[in-house]
Parts: C-alpha cells; structure tokens; sequence
C-alpha cells in the first residue's frame, strides 16, 4: 500500500493499496495502520466505521462537521463514486482549494479526508457502496451542508442527479456556511 499526498488539499492523503488478483477474484489489504502513520496520522483516532448504498446518479454532499470537525477515511469498496473535497478551514495553504478523484471497487483506494473539509460523492454505477472510517462519533447537531450545486464550488458532476436528500436538496450556498461560521 502507498500513500500519497493530494496537492490540492493540504493533509489530505490517498492510500492506494495492491490488489493481488487471480482466477477466484482479489485479495488486498484496504487499511494499513502503520502506513497512516508513516504520513502523521493516528490510526487509533478511528472510531467509528459506517458504509452506505447508492444507486447511479445518487449524490451525497456537500457534508463537514461544525466544532473540532471530522477527519474520515473514504472508500467505495463496490461500484464506482465521483469524490470531491472542499478546503474549507481558513487556516490552510490550501483554503477554498478542490479536488475530485474517481474511487472504486477496482481499486479499492482510500482517501483520507482531514476534518475541516467539505466531502461529497456521486454514485456512477448501478450499485455503489462507500465504506467510511470516522475520527469521532457522530452528532447530528454539528451538521453542516453545502449546496452541490453552488457556483463558487463549480464542481463538475459527471451524471445528472437522480436523488438526494432532502437536507442536501436544501442546503445553503458556501457563502452563507462561511458567513456563519465566521459570525
């Protein structure tokens, strides 16, 4: 497995492991704790793990956590997703900046999303599964949402969108989450 750090997004790593494949399938290792260290990050941080099933077109996002955040390691270990993080903490060399990668069951690559950034997907296959690995557990209180669609984001979702939620249906533009975490 190797890791490599995404340019776009400071702290941000993909961990891409090495598929052995032969005629009944594949075998890999999907979460190595001493190559998450080996790039800074602790691997007994990791609370919780959730997974969720989309269908083609699904799109989950834009979701960060208010407060201290949530760091979270992202794999679709069936299907294919669209992936896309958002910078959003003000601190960063990498402020505002956005980058989008194409995760799948084939690979079963795992993006390391840091906390303070903005994390959505869209399922490109009839079936996607998303494996989620969570640096705290979650509270529904610190919820925040981002408009998918918002042009400041200008993400380029590659199927229109075949369903969402209704909280993602009706999430305010990046302008007015970054006014109200400002105020």
């Amino acid at each position: 497995m190797k890791a490599t750090e995404v340019p776009r997004i400071a702290g941000a790593y993909l961990f891409e492991p090495t598929p052995y494949g032969d005629e009944r399938g594949f075998f890999c290792r999907t979460f190595d704790a001493d190559v998450v260290r080996s790039v800074g990050l602790d691997p007994a941080a990791f609370v919780q793990d959730s997974v969720s099933r989309s269908v083609r077109g699904v799109l989950r996002g834009m979701h960060l956590r208010s407060g201290a955040g949530e760091a979270k390691l992202v794999r679709c270990s069936y299907g294919r997703i669209f992936d896309v993080v958002v910078d959003l903490r003000p601190h960063s060399p990498t402020y505002l900046g956005r980058a989008s990668f194409e995760l799948s069951g084939e690979t079963q690559a795992t993006l390391y999303v840091p906390a303070g950034c903005a994390h959505g997907f869209q399922s490109l296959t009839d079936t996607s599964d998303v494996s989620y690995r969570i640096d705290r557990p979650h509270d529904p209180a610190e919820d925040v949402t981002i408009a998918f669609d918002d042009p400041d984001l200008a993400i380029d979702w590659p199927l229109p969108v075949t369903s969402m939620s209704e909280r993602d249906r009706r999430a305010p533009s990046l302008a007015e989450v970054l006014k109200h975490r400002e105020g």
